[in-house]
């Protein structure tokens, strides 16, 4: 049976309401195949770069400067380079929110509804090391995608938490710069990409959800600082899910104002009462809508709010912007500052973000951590390990080994990860962890054994297998400037990490994550 003939009444009775010249173009485009996507990522690779390399043509998307179609029947995800992190691979109106926020590299950015993370990728990518992610999941099970998608990104400045957002507000306050909402809704948008959502839609439909969007909105709200903005989005058509919510919001919080978003080719402004349906103020015409026969993806809805500079608004109480302490002087934390607290000359306010609130919990580095580092990095690297994050410091947590940024994160709240994980000691032994291996720089940073994509080690290295090594690579894995033992080696696909092995005669032995490998 055809998709179109199995959309319900009521939602076919909506679509006519709101495309009444054009309802037949768009329930002739459900019959039509979904577009397939790869978002090159920015930390690791330019845009003109990955053009150069990846194996397969791109098409650029119109709405995102580093998003591209690919052809449906190409196995992008059993590619060495999704391995290594250079893409993601998305559906390209899902590109369109994170495009859409206005990020700063130095920006306190919270992904309320993050898994399973195509979008906190984005946003990472568009922040430096001085910037921090709160990567949040109310579900535990697809916090655990999000936290490997990160992982494979190679981004060390987040967080990961599993709350209600309830719970964060109680936590952070009213700390954040940007924060995207992408709501958990009906999907109607996807319902050409994946059918089943049709009889979930019957199940929960848009009177379910829109409740729901609106306690989220509602608490990311309260989060947003006075002059910060805040992406709301579905991949929904109902206007109870989108425009109602919007409007909702902005009639609680006068603190709050529409901000109006580009009208690129094929997009529709969102509905105001001046077109019909629903009592809709009219600035909700800066709100932006996609149609799978409007443009090539699938269907969408994004708005853009600002929280007024200097004002309080009703959203906010009277001891929010006690959140912002959490974050501590982070912006402080450069490496002049930490040249300064290494030399004894850091100032107050670095001594109050930093060392106050860790010296309690700092810690020595042990000593198998510390021979890793002496014999795993290159010759003409630093073997300090705050080299990888300066002013960053090192935490034990059990078996774990961490990285861990300059700012006192709020207790009391779950999260999965907290700063980089270096890796776990084991029987007196430490393994550096895949985390590690794929940060952007990681293959300048230790001893690699550098492979070409076409080399056919490199997908035996992706299964799990041993790897024989020629007589030169072997000279050159074991050369070390330390007497500990330099067995260690990053493995590489053209100058990006895969992960680990370690050297066994002349071959190596085969760490990568066993629950990554290529089946």
């Amino acid at each position: 049976m055809a998709l179109k003939d199995r959309l319900p009444e009521d939602f076919i009775r909506h679509m006519r309401q709101q495309l009444p010249n054009e309802t037949e173009a768009f329930l002739n485009s459900c019959e039509e195949e979904a577009y397939a996507g790869i978002r090159v990522n920015t930390r690791k690779i330019s845009v003109s770069e990955a053009k150069e390399i990846l194996p397969f043509p791109l098409r650029e998307i119109p709405w995102t400067e580093n998003g591209f179609y690919i052809d449906k029947d190409i196995p992008a995800a059993r590619q060495p380079y999704y391995y290594a992190g250079l893409y993601y691979l998305q559906e390209p109106s899902a590109m369109l929110p994170a495009s859409l926020l206005p990020i700063s590299p130095d920006d306190r950015v919270l992904d309320l509804c993050a898994a399973p993370g195509g979008k906190a990728t984005e946003l990472a990518s568009r922040l430096s090391n001085n910037g921090w992610l709160v990567a949040n999941d109310v579900s535990a099970g697809r916090a655990g995608a999000l936290l490997k998608n990160l992982t494979i990104w190679g981004v060390p400045n987040t967080c990961i938490t599993v709350e209600t957002p309830q719970r964060l507000y109680e936590a952070f306050g009213c700390c954040f710069d940007k924060i995207l909402v992408d709501a958990p809704c009906s999907g109607e948008g996807m319902f050409r990409k994946d059918s089943h959502l049709i009889s979930s839609w019957m199940e929960k439909g848009p009177t379910y959800y829109a409740p729901l969007q609106k306690e989220i909105l509602s608490w990311a709200v309260k989060m947003l600082k006075p002059g910060g903005m805040l992406l709301y989005s579905t991949c929904t058509f109902s206007t109870l899910e989108d425009e109602d919510v919007v409007s909702d919001a902005l009639q609680k919080n006068p603190d709050l104002e529409l901000v109006s978003l580009p009208l690129l080719d094929g997009f529709r402004q969102g509905f105001t009462s001046e077109t019909g349906i629903g009592p809709y103020p009219d600035c909700l015409s800066g709100c932006v809508r996609l149609y799978p026969h409007r443009i090539s993806g699938e269907g969408h809805f994004a708005a853009l709010l600002r929280k007024k500079s200097g004002t309080a608004g009703s959203s906010v109480s009277g001891d929010e912007s006690s959140g912002a302490d959490w974050f501590g002087d982070w912006k402080a934390c450069g490496d002049a500052s930490y040249n300064r607290r290494a030399s004894g000359t850091a100032s107050d306010g670095w001594m109050t973000g930093y060392e106050k609130t860790r010296s309690a919990q700092k810690q020595q580095i042990p000593k198998p951590v510390l021979d890793f580092f002496s014999a795993a990095y290159a010759a003409d690297a630093r073997t300090d390990i705050n080299a990888l994050l300066p002013a960053w410091h090192y935490e034990q947590m059990g078996d774990k080994c961490l990285l861990m940024p300059p700012c006192s994160l709020p207790r009391g709240i779950r999260y999965l990860r907290t700063g980089l994980l270096l890796g776990s000691l084991k029987n007196g032994r430490f393994e550096p962890s895949q985390a590690l291996a794929l940060l952007p720089e990681a293959p300048l940073s230790f001893k690699c054994l550098h492979l070409p994509a076409e080399d056919e080690r490199v997908i035996r290295y992706l299964k799990g297998e041993t790897l024989a090594l020629t007589d030169a690579e072997t000279a050159a894995a074991k050369k070390s400037k330390s007497s500990h033992s330099p067995d260690w080696v990053l493995v590489c696909v053209d100058g990006y990490g895969l992960g680990w092995a370690r050297i066994n005669g002349s071959g190596l032995k085969n760490k990568y994550y066993p629950g990554w490998r290529l089946q």
